[in-house]
Parts: structure tokens; C-alpha cells; sequence
């Protein structure tokens, strides 16, 4: 089963970006993360939103 939330670290290896930006993104709310315990996750459908974000501002029509 696919893991349904990452570290930054996890979504920085993801999208390959640097940690850096991951957390350039999240102070943006550009990403979205959950809190849990003392920990913050980025939820799946965070980076695919990301993703889709990108990919429709880049689209040429």
C-alpha cells in the first residue's frame, strides 16, 4: 500500500526538490501538512494537488 503521508524529506525526494524548498512551499501554503504528535506530514493528495497546480499553469492551450 502507498504511504498516504510523508515527511518533507520523503516529499522533497518525491517531487525532487531540495528539503529547502518543501519547506519554502509549506510557509507558502503552497503544500499542505498535517500536525501529528510533535510531527508534520504532508498528506498524498497535497503533493498531487501541487502537481496539478503546475502542470494547468504550465499548460499551453
Amino acid at each position: 500500500m502507498d504511504a498516504l503521508l510523508f515527511t518533507a524529506e520523503e516529499a522533497a525526494e518525491l517531487l525532487k526538490i531540495s528539503r529547502c524548498k518543501v519547506y519554502d512551499l509549506l510557509r507558502n501554503h503552497d503544500l499542505r501538512s498535517v500536525k501529528i504528535g510533535g510531527s508534520r506530514r504532508i498528506p498524498r493528495a497535497s503533493l498531487e494537488e501541487y502537481v496539478a497546480r503546475l502542470v494547468d499553469a504550465q499548460a499551453v492551450v
